[in-house]
């Protein structure tokens, strides 16, 4: 049996190893001249930039790619647990340091609503329950038959899964600088946390259950390991390459064609591209069916990212591996990126620093930032290049004031992404980050399918599909192959 994976974020790379496993001869395509897709690496001047993800959760599905093999992971990367998960500032300078010590957080949560202690723990007994159900039982299992969907949907109700996240907490927690903190997880995996289902909620025990973790030497450094692992077992890597076309006959997948005008044959081809960006540029709309357009055409898509890179000639041993920076408001501000499509000054943001762990991420003396910023995607017709250097300033005065002193005058080295390059780079629809938003209408059966319903032989990976996105999500759906093919 042969197979074909285009794209080679962990999706694609996970399935192209389990389908090795099932002694399938694979050939993984990657158009850009490394591996990761998402989890790329960029280095300049000794400064090592992690594209993303940053955030290791669920490392044990990580460490299974490997014992297919009989491997150790260890010989290959390196894990190491952090002690503060998150470092929350809110607006008003206060601090919350959220970890995996339950002491420790219900002090903190104490001291800011004492009334909300008992009603954290009853939300973590409460995510345990969503965990049990929505990733334990079902992230590998392959939702593409109605009849899968229905027989969950009294146990998904029971759950509240027709609740939004945001709902879900404030049903628990009463303080409003909790619930925020409590809620934001949907905003990993591309979700606004005031319409994600509640579903999603399993992501706050899930980090209860086996921690974060940071990747020595970057997130990169799981990509290499992987890589030396493929390369072990003789699968074939072509980089450099884009495919153009997924060459199908009466329904049925064939192969593929590249940008070089070759054609590869196979049994199956494996996309951990955008399922979207694979179903209107790669193949035949006219096998297409009215229904599939139209579920196609009522998709809702993730945020948009602007990711700053810099690197800074002194260090700040002050802040946190990772820091959350709530702006004043909350759900206004998630209202303008999601839904009136526009920016807003009063921004939150997400602040990456891995010298803190690491210092090989930077040069001696120096230190390695990024910061994430949640913005609209490209329905929104913003032209990035004018508001990309009137972010990056804002996003600078707002690090200065709170977090970094002094932090124009000691940038060294500096670059920033924005939705653009997620769609021209990465192929996602609208640049969104994490393809389609993790709603309930667009969750388990009514994402794309693991197995197109549209081609016989052609299959998904990634944040476009079954689980859903984040790194514990797209390990998973490469698990859900074994099952279908």
């Amino acid at each position: 049996m042969k197979s074909i994976v285009i794209g080679s974020g962990f999706g694609g790379i996970a399935a192209a190893l389990r389908l090795k496993a099932k002694n399938h001869k694979v050939t993984l395509i990657e158009k850009h001249p490394d591996l990761g897709g998402r989890a790329r690496v960029f280095k300049k001047n000794g400064f090592t930039f992690d594209a993303g993800p940053t955030v290791i959760t669920a490392p044990h599905l990580i460490e299974e790619l490997f014992t297919l093999f009989n491997k150790k992971s260890q010989d290959y990367i390196k894990l190491t647990p952090l002690k503060t998960w998150y470092r929350f500032i809110y607006e008003d300078g206060g601090v919350f340091d959220y970890s995996g010590d339950e002491d420790q957080m219900k002090k903190q949560i104490k001291k800011i609503n004492k009334d909300d202690v008992k009603g954290y723990e009853q939300l973590v007994k409460f995510t345990k329950k969503i965990f049990d159900k929505g990733f334990t039982e079902l992230a590998d299992v392959p939702f593409d038959k109605p009849l899968v969907m229905m027989k969950q949907l009294p146990s998904l109700l029971k759950l509240k899964s027709y609740k939004s996240v945001y709902s879900l907490v404030s049903s628990y927690i009463k303080n409003e600088k909790l619930r925020r903190m409590l809620s934001m997880h949907p905003l990993l995996v591309g979700g606004n946390p005031f319409t994600t289902t509640s579903i999603y909620g399993l992501i706050l025990y899930l980090e209860k259950k086996w921690g974060i973790h940071y990747s020595m030497g970057g997130t990169g450094n799981i990509i290499n390991g992987l890589e030396k692992l493929m390369i072990e077992q003789e699968i074939e890597l072509i980089k450099g390459h884009e495919v153009t076309e997924i060459i199908s006959n009466n329904g049925k997948i064939s192969g593929v064609k590249l940008d070089n005008q070759k054609e590869i044959h196979s049994n199956n081809v494996i996309c951990n591209a955008d399922p979207p960006a694979v179903y209107e540029k790669l193949l035949s709309l006219n096998k297409t069916s009215s229904l599939f357009k139209w579920k196609q055409n009522r998709m809702q898509y993730s945020m948009g990212l602007f990711v700053y890179y810099f690197g800074t000639k002194k260090t700040y041993p002050d802040v946190e591996h990772h820091t959350i920076k709530f702006g004043d408001k909350y759900k206004e501000h998630l209202s303008d990126i999601f839904d009136n499509k526009k920016l807003n000054d009063d921004i939150s943001y997400y602040l990456h620093r891995p010298s803190a762990t690491d210092k090989s991420m930077a040069p001696e003396g120096n230190d390695c930032f990024y910061v994430l910023v949640p913005v609209p995607n490209n329905q929104s017709k913003i032209d990035w290049k004018i508001e990309g250097e009137k972010m990056k300033n804002l996003v600078i005065d707002k690090m200065e004031k709170a977090l970094l002193p002094n932090l124009r005058e000691n940038i060294i080295e500096d670059f920033y992404l924005t939705p653009d390059y997620f769609e021209n780079e990465l192929n996602t629809k609208f640049g969104s980050g994490f393809s389609i938003q993790p709603k309930f209408t667009q969750s388990a059966y009514f994402r794309f399918h693991n197995k197109s319903e549209i081609y016989d032989g052609l299959y998904f990976v990634g944040a476009g599909t079954h689980p859903g996105a984040g790194v514990p999500g797209v390990l998973s759906s490469a698990k859900v192959l074994d099952k279908i093919i």
